[in-house]
């Protein structure tokens, strides 16, 4: 599985980046076919809270799943996402499944 980070309008912390790293591999036990994914960090308006929006896309064998969430900070954003992306997945692999 290949992990891709990207932030827009500012740089990941190495410690942001291994907790990234950390979560988004735990996403395998949910399925294992993951080919790609991709974490996209971007700061909106400084100034306000909840400006950090974190979207998740999740390659699979046919198809792209996306999750985009926004927080205070870009940790709890990856949370929020995983959480929602696992539901996805558990979906799509049931779908998989019936076929």
């Amino acid at each position: 599985m290949e992990i891709k980070i990207q932030s827009i309008h500012f740089d990941a912390t190495e410690k942001l980046q291994e907790f990234i790293n950390k979560k988004v591999t735990k996403l395998e036990k949910s399925f294992e076919d993951i080919q790609k994914v991709e974490v996209q960090l971007k700061v909106e308006k400084p100034a306000t809270a909840l400006n950090k929006t974190t979207s998740l896309n999740v390659v699979v064998p046919g198809n792209t799943l996306h999750v985009e969430k926004t927080a205070d900070t870009f940790e709890e954003g990856v949370d929020l996402c995983l959480d929602a992306m696992k539901v996805q997945l558990t979906k799509f692999k049931e779908k998989l499944r019936k076929h």
